[in-house]
C-alpha cells in the first residue's frame, strides 16, 4: 500500500531535479552576425554613389512611399490591394503556420500529462486466478496519471525552440517582403494604365492633326495645287498614326487586368475610374532614399535572409544533442480494484521507475547530421552576403537609371519643342507655297515622333521610380 507521507517527499524530490534541469549545458554555437559578413561592412552602409544626383535627397524613405505623389486613387488601390490581395493571404497563413509550429517547439519545454479511466463490468477467469469454480460478477476501474518530463540538460529543446523562433521571423519577413512586393506592383500597373492613356491621348492629337493636314492637302489636289502622290503620301502618314493606337490600348487594358486581380478582383472588374487616366502620376520633388544603412535595417528580404541564417545556427546545436542522453523523468499514480472498494486505501498506486531512461545515439550519425548542419549555416552565410550585395546593386542601379532617364526625358522635350517649332514654320511655308510637301509632311512626321518619344519615356520614368522605391524596400512598415 502506498504510503502517502513520503509520496509529498517524492514529489518534492522529482520538483527539485526539474529545477536542477534548469542549469544546463547548451550545445552548439551562440548565434549572432559574423563579423565577415557583407552587412557588417562600413562601405555596405555608406551614402549611395547615385544619390549625389539632384533627382534624390538624402531625407529617410517614407513608410508609405506611394504617399508622395499626392493621388487619392492610388492611394485607395494600395489599401485595398493590401486587404485582399492573395500573396498577401498566402504569406500570411504561412506565418501563421510558422508560429504554431514555434508554439509546438515551446510545448517541449512543458511536463506532460495523461489522465486514463476505465469502468468495466463483469466476470475474471477462475482459472487465471487459480480458483477452481466460478467468480462473481462484479464492476471494477482503473484510473491513472502519467506525468513525464524530459531534462534539456544539453540544450536540444532550447535550440530547437530558437530555430523555430528564427523561421517565424523568416516567415514574418517573408510577409513584409510581399507587402513591399504588391505596392510596386500596384503603383507599377496603376502607372502603366495611366501612361497608357496619356500616349493614346497624344498619338490621337497627332491622329487628328494629320487627318486635318490630309483633308487640307486633298483640297490643295483639287484645286489643282497639288499631286495625287500629295494626297497618298498624307494619307499614308496618317494610317501610320493610327497603327500605334491598338497597341497603347492593349497596354492599358491589360494594365487594368493587372491592377484588378492585384486587389482581388477578376480581371474584368478593374477600376473603371483608372481606365479613364491620361496622366503619369509624377512626383513634385526630389526622391528621398536614405542611406546604405538605413538600406541594410530595412529591406526585408535583408532580414530574411538573417533570420534564417540564424535557424542554421540554432540547427547545429540540435544536431550536436544528439551526441550526448537524452533523460526523461516519469511519474505514474492511479487506483484500481473493485468499484465498491473505490477510493480506499489498498486500491492506489504509484510508480517512480523508470526514473531516467537513456538514449545512447549513433555518434557517426550524429556527426553526420552536424557537419550538415555546418555546410547549411555556410550556405546561408553565403546567401545572406548575397542578398545584402545585390540589394545594394539594385538600389544603386535603379538610381542610376531613373536620374539618366531624367536627362533623357529633358533632351526628348526639348526635341519636342524643336520639331513643333519647326512644323508650325513648314505648314506656314507650304500654305504661302515657298516649300515643298515633302518638307512639310518630314516636318508632320518628325513632331509626331518627338511627342511618342516624350510619351513613352514619360512612362519610363514613371516605372523607374516605382523600381527604384521597390529596391529601397519600403512600403511594409505600418503606418503612425
Amino acid at each position: 500500500m502506498m504510503d502517502y507521507r513520503t509520496f509529498p517527499l517524492k514529489a518534492v524530490a522529482v520538483a527539485a531535479l526539474l529545477a536542477v534541469s534548469a542549469c544546463t549545458t547548451t550545445v552548439g554555437p551562440d548565434y549572432h552576425v559574423p563579423d565577415e559578413a557583407a552587412v557588417k561592412r562600413p562601405d555596405a552602409a555608406a551614402p549611395f554613389v547615385g544619390a549625389a544626383e539632384p533627382a534624390f535627397q538624402s531625407a529617410p524613405l517614407p513608410k508609405q512611399w506611394w504617399r508622395l505623389y499626392h493621388d487619392s486613387t492610388l492611394d485607395g488601390l494600395v489599401d485595398k490591394a493590401f486587404a485582399a490581395n492573395t500573396d498577401l493571404r498566402v504569406a500570411a497563413a504561412n506565418l501563421a503556420r510558422a508560429r504554431a509550429v514555434l508554439s509546438e517547439a515551446e510545448e517541449l519545454r512543458r511536463p506532460e500529462a495523461s489522465v486514463s479511466a476505465a469502468p468495466a463490468y463483469g466476470r475474471a477467469s477462475g482459472a487465471a486466478n487459480g480458483v477452481p469454480g466460478s467468480m462473481a460478477d462484479r464492476a471494477t476501474y482503473d484510473t491513472g496519471l502519467h506525468v513525464s518530463y524530459q531534462l534539456d540538460l544539453f540544450g536540444k529543446i532550447r535550440r530547437a525552440v530558437e530555430a523555430a523562433g528564427a523561421d517565424t521571423d523568416v516567415a514574418q519577413a517573408a510577409l513584409d517582403l510581399t507587402r513591399v512586393t504588391v505596392a510596386a506592383d500596384t503603383a507599377r500597373a496603376y502607372a502603366e494604365a495611366c501612361s497608357a492613356g496619356q500616349q493614346i491621348a497624344i498619338a490621337q492629337q497627332s491622329v487628328d492633326l494629320q487627318r486635318k493636314f490630309a483633308d487640307s492637302t486633298a483640297q490643295r489636289v483639287k484645286l489643282g495645287r497639288g499631286t495625287a502622290l500629295d494626297n497618298s503620301r498624307a494619307l499614308g502618314q496618317l494610317e501610320q498614326l493610327r497603327a500605334a493606337l491598338p497597341p497603347l490600348a492593349a497596354q492599358r487594358r491589360t494594365a487594368l487586368y493587372r491592377l484588378a486581380v492585384l486587389t482581388g478582383e477578376t480581371p474584368g472588374n478593374f477600376p473603371k475610374e483608372v481606365a479613364q487616366c491620361a496622366k503619369v502620376p509624377q512626383l513634385a520633388a526630389a526622391i528621398p532614399v536614405g542611406d546604405g544603412a538605413a538600406l541594410l535595417r530595412r529591406r526585408p528580404d535583408i532580414r530574411q535572409a538573417e533570420r534564417t541564417l540564424a535557424g542554421a545556427t540554432a540547427r547545429i546545436g540540435v544536431a550536436t544533442a544528439d551526441l550526448y542522453p537524452q533523460i526523461s523523468l516519469g511519474l505514474t499514480a492511479g487506483s484500481s480494484g473493485g468499484l465498491s472498494g473505490l477510493g480506499e486505501g489498498n486500491t492506489f498506486r504509484y510508480s517512480l521507475g523508470p526514473l531516467i531512461s537513456w538514449t545512447i545515439p549513433s555518434t557517426g550519425t550524429a556527426r553526420v547530421r552536424i557537419e550538415q548542419a555546418e555546410a547549411s549555416t555556410a550556405a546561408s552565410l553565403a546567401r545572406f552576403d548575397g542578398v545584402v550585395l545585390n540589394a545594394l546593386r539594385e538600389t544603386e542601379t535603379a538610381l542610376t537609371s531613373y536620374a539618366r532617364e531624367l536627362d533623357r526625358n529633358a533632351a526628348l522635350k526639348a526635341a519636342r519643342d524643336q520639331s513643333a517649332l519647326a512644323s508650325n514654320q513648314a505648314a506656314r511655308l507650304y500654305r504661302f507655297g515657298r516649300t515643298d510637301f515633302l518638307t512639310t509632311l518630314d516636318a508632320e512626321r518628325t513632331l509626331a515622333s518627338a511627342q511618342a518619344s516624350v510619351a513613352a519615356s514619360d512612362a519610363k520614368l514613371a516605372s523607374d521610380q516605382v523600381a527604384l522605391f521597390l529596391a529601397l524596400g519600403g512600403g511594409w512598415e505600418k503606418a503612425n
